[in-house]
Formats: structure tokens, sequence, C-alpha cells
């Protein structure tokens, strides 16, 4: 990365941060985490493409952290440890697959997203140019890929600045956790307080996961 595009960045990360203090629950969080790299956790993977990403978001669907690292070292070993392309997940046998980890529903998930990769031609150049409801509305079209996996996409693999989870379950508990809230927040709750952390959603999501994880 140039001293420029760091420099940058970094003041991006300025910006997003005075609005989120404006938020008195997010000014404590920020002050808790002073030195708080919301990619940070991103250089323990391999290097990972647009359907690499997807990968990892599939596995990860109601699996905690260690377990989708598990199987996805496992996935990358059947391959030489390389991440699969989706050419190389309709080549190999969904058996195969099946003694990596996934279950049967998640074996077809994948091989669903590697032809739409393929029969599109996607990639990660073609999805940077679209806006995050188009990707949305593309990658849902796929049966076993939901919002929630999209949603993560669009954080990890694109660097998008104004996305949440409503759905996950352990932001739910940050939220409530950190706002000292009665009973755990609906999706629909989570989106109307994430109201006043627009635009910069994602880091707003990022530290209240660093806190429910802490």
């Amino acid at each position: 990365m140039s001293p420029g595009r760091a420099d940058e960045q970094k003041r991006q990360g300025q910006r997003a941060r005075r609005h989120l203090r404006q938020d008195p629950v997010m000014a404590r969080l920020i002050a808790k985490y002073p030195d708080f790299n919301p990619r940070a956790w991103l250089s323990e993977l391999p290097k990972m493409d647009a359907f690499g990403v997807l990968i990892f978001q599939v596995i990860s669907q109601q699996l905690s952290v260690k377990a989708t690292r598990v199987i996805f070292d496992r996935l990358r070993a059947l391959f030489r440890g390389k991440v699969p392309t989706p050419r190389q997940i309709l080549a190999i046998r969904p058996a195969r697959l099946r003694r990596v980890g996934f279950s049967a529903r998640k074996v077809a998930t994948l091989r669903a997203l590697a032809k739409k990769f393929v029969r599109e031609g996607l990639n990660l150049a073609k999805l940077k140019k679209l806006p995050d409801e188009e990707i949305l509305a593309l990658l849902t079209s796929v049966s076993g890929i939901g919002p929630w996996t999209v949603q993560g996409f669009l954080i990890i693999a694109l660097g998008r600045g104004d996305v949440v989870l409503p759905g996950d379950l352990a932001l739910r508990r940050a939220v409530k956790e950190a706002y000292a809230l009665d009973q755990l927040p609906s999706p629909a709750e989570v989106l109307a307080r994430a109201e006043r952390w627009r635009p910069y959603r994602s880091l707003a999501t990022a530290y209240l996961f660093r806190s429910v994880f802490d």
C-alpha cells in the first residue's frame, strides 16, 4: 500500500470514529479499544478472492469461528493448500467435500454458487463495481445464501463501510450488553439502533463484535 493510500485510510478511520463517538456507547467502546483494527483478524487467513470469501462465509453459517477455520483449513489441504476456484469445486466429488466437514446442504450451496460464478463470469473486479443492494440480490438468488452471508462478504471482501448484520446472534448479544437492554434486541431493533451509526455501520459493528469476544 502506498504512503498516500495509507494516510487516506487513516484519515477515513479518524472521521468514522469521530462520527461514532456521538453515540455515548460507541464512544465508550472506542475508548476501551484504542488500538483496535477491525481487519486485523483477516491476516490470520490466507489471501482470498471473492469466491474464497464466500466459501468461508458459507462454512461459517451456524458455526463458531474456530470450527469454521478448521473446516476451511481441511478444504485448503484438499487442494494442496490453495483456496479452490469455482471450477475446482464443481470438478470434485461432493462426497469428498462432505468428508472435509461440509453438510449436504452446504455442499449443494457451494456447488450452486460455483455454477453462478462460472456462468456469469463473476469475480472480485466485477462485484466491486456493484452497489450493496445489487450484490445482495445477485448472491441471495443462490439457494443457501442469505443476507447474513452476503453482509459478511461485503465487509470482508469488498471493505464496504456501511454494512450491519442485524440477524447475527453474537451482534444482537453485543448490542444487548453494550446498551444495557433488558432483552435481546430483534434484528429490526438492531437496524433501528444502527441508523445513528451511518455511514460507518461496518466499523460500529466491528467494535460491538470486539466487545462480545473480549
